[in-house]
């Protein structure tokens, strides 16, 4: 086998000796690559296209993406020479060798479907796997559209358009692109926590890696099992309070995969760089711990240093795998972990939570775009938070930030105007002694106050903002008090799911007489109030955090700032026009979401530049353009 090895490196071309040295140095046996050099060989011969190096080694190992005039290509290494090309030249789909016949249908990066031309169906063995028949991808698009309409269910719609992307990758972004508005709320909240509820019921295949206790002091080696090795963003969760529904464990997967299609479909990031992560401790979910379908370990979840140390294990293996530019998104962790981790870990690693620092920044765009109708800046208003989560005080934090930086007064001058409400009432000083650390910073001198409408009626708040996940907390006496305070009274209902959420948009516009300025967490329709109609605001994290994503990987970002979360929050709140104010929208349209992403990305990279922060030099001229020509783009390419 040696001897025949080396006779093949000596007849074979210089482009398969090196692709055969490549394939050693990546490791495996001689029988192996003999079988993938035959399978180069074969191809050569039968004018299946040509093996590129470049290809080859992206096999082995891929590296940056630049193209000849030093653009970074979608953020990430362009192994396949897919975004140097136009799109209407051709590309040569490489998987272990060129993917053709039955495996190139099965292959989602690279499968059309009915869209091969019928010289690709010759070129790639595809004659008689197929129907004769070829469609455009938006023909596709359409009768796939339709197909998903017909469902009424919509955890069916979610299991539809999951299959398609385990199916056809581009043609699922393709849909979901030119569908935002009305596949968001399908592919993500509100369905995706029914999907996750249920997720062990209907798991098919795996879409991340799952990585346990089992694992433990093995967790390199598990990273180095995913196929990709250029990863950009990883989403992890470790699923213990999964939207408002609680701990639901391991089948908390369902987040990590919707936020990365997110990132792709919105924000650009291209799929192969991104990479879902579910963190099995175990659950204390009683239901799950008794059902036979549940597919995660089945113990109490682990705490103290059993957890920390193999936390600790996986952001050491992440950095030592993937370098130390990739974005670690923490994703639903309880308080008690949430601000601990990142806390921990933004010193010395690129990480990002999303329901701290996402949901802070896509709030406090929405507060600035409300200012623009009711009048005055930010510290010429008081707010009043019901719920003192991560979600409550991580928004908080952020709007005393911002307070401090527009008024040029300190942090602890501007959290004077923030009031917060937890589940004892009203936070103040005397409650000092059992308040947790981060909750202590919102303890004012105040006399003890227990319910929400009476902190209402005391505090006199501009904006009532509910992050509690207490459904109907929102009662009419609250609206009708925040009503008679205010001509236009601020009503932000943010938990999700719908089930949890404050209030709905009709009660909020209903009982402020449509005063009201509203968003919420979860979608809501358009609510007719004396013949007027109210469309309202979602204010749906997917507004920042796939611009943000993008913006640190395309300038190369080492560390996540504060100042670069503010960045993105400024750049949503100039997305929000006079002609959107006037519809009661303190967001732009989904419709426009790529836009929304490419200016928040710019805000964020150029803010990075600023910091210093940034490692992708030199700094291009226009960033936002720049971060146009960076996003993946769903059309079919055309294959050799």
């Amino acid at each position: 086998m040696a001897s025949l090895s080396a006779v093949l490196l000596q007849r074979s071309s210089s482009r398969a000796r090196e692709y055969l040295q490549l394939q050693r140095t990546a490791g495996g046996t001689v029988a192996l690559h003999l079988e993938r050099l035959h399978c180069w060989w074969c191809c050569c011969c039968s004018g299946g296209g040509r093996f590129g190096a470049r290809a080859a080694h992206g096999m082995a190992a891929s590296g940056e993406g630049n193209n000849h005039n030093g653009v970074v290509t979608g953020g990430v290494g362009d192994a396949y020479g897919e975004d140097r090309a136009t799109e209407d030249q051709p590309v040569t789909p490489w998987a272990v060798c060129v993917a053709s016949g039955h495996s190139l249908l099965r292959d989602p990066r690279h499968n059309k479907g009915l869209s091969f031309t019928e010289k690709e169906r010759d070129a790639h063995y595809l004659r008689g796997l197929l129907p004769p028949v070829v469609l455009s991808q938006d023909l596709q698009e359409k009768r796939l559209l339709q197909n998903v309409r017909q469902f009424e269910v919509p955890l069916q719609r979610y299991m539809a358009l999951m299959d398609l992307q385990e199916r056809n990758e581009r043609l699922f972004y393709k849909l979901l692109i030119d569908n935002v508005e009305e596949l968001l709320p399908v592919v993500y909240t509100p369905t995706v926590g029914e999907a996750c509820q249920k997720y062990g019921s209907i798991f098919r295949r795996p879409q991340g890696l799952y990585i346990s206790l089992k694992e433990k002091g093995r967790i390199l080696e598990v990273l180095r099992n995913w196929p990709e090795k250029s990863i950009q963003v990883i989403v992890v969760t470790d699923g213990e309070r999964i939207l408002g529904l609680g701990d639901l464990g391991c089948q908390g997967m369902g987040i990590p995969v919707g936020k990365l299609a997110l990132y792709t479909a919105l924000g650009g990031v291209r799929p192969s760089a991104c990479l879902p992560i579910t963190i099995d401790v175990g659950t204390n979910n009683e239901d799950l711990l008794k059902d036979e379908f549940y597919i995660g370990l089945k113990q109490r979840r682990a705490t103290g240093q059993e957890y920390s140390e193999l936390l600790d294990e996986f952001m050491t293996a992440v950095r030592q795998n993937y370098g130390q530019k990739v974005l670690v998104q923490f994703e639903d962790f309880a308080n008690h972990n949430a601000f601990t981790l990142l806390e921990k870990y933004r010193a010395n690693h690129l990480v990002f939570n999303d329901d701290i620092q996402g949901t802070a920044a896509v709030v406090l765009a929405g507060l600035i775009a409300a200012l623009k109708s009711v009048g005055g800046t930010l510290a010429d208003h008081t707010f009043l938070f019901f719920g003192a989560g991560e979600a409550g005080t991580g928004i908080a934090e952020l709007v005393a930030l911002e307070i401090s930086k527009q008024g040029k007064v300190s942090v602890e001058e501007a959290r004077q105007k923030i009031w917060l409400v937890d589940s004892k009432g009203l936070i103040v000083a005397s409650r000092n002694e059992t308040l947790q650390p981060f909750k202590k910073r919102y303890a004012h001198e105040h006399e003890p106050v227990k319910d929400l409408l009476d902190a209402v009626k005391a505090i006199r708040p501009t904006a009532l903002i509910g992050s509690a996940g207490v459904g109907r907390s929102f009662t009419k006496e609250v609206i009708e008090a925040m009503s008679s305070i205010n001509e236009r009274p601020i009503i932000l209902a943010l938990s999700n799911p719908t089930s949890q959420s404050e209030c709905t948009a009709e009660e909020a516009y209903t009982w402020s007489q449509g005063r009201a300025i509203f968003g919420s967490g979860s979608p809501f329709d358009p609510v007719k109030y004396n013949d007027k109609l109210f469309v309202p605001a979602q204010a749906n994290n997917a507004y920042i955090f796939p611009g943000f994503g993008l913006g640190v990987v395309i300038s190369g970002a080492v560390r996540v700032t504060d100042d670069m979360v503010l960045a993105a929050a400024e750049g949503l709140a100039d997305q929000v026009t006079p002609e959107h104010i006037d519809k009661g929208l303190i967001y732009p349209p989904f419709s426009i979401i790529r836009k929304i992403s490419a200016n928040i990305a710019a805000r964020v990279a150029a803010k990075a530049y600023d910091l210093g922060l940034a490692s992708q030099l030199p700094r291009p001229k226009d960033l936002v353009k720049y971060a146009e020509s960076c996003m993946y783009s769903p059309v079919y390419r055309s294959y050799r």
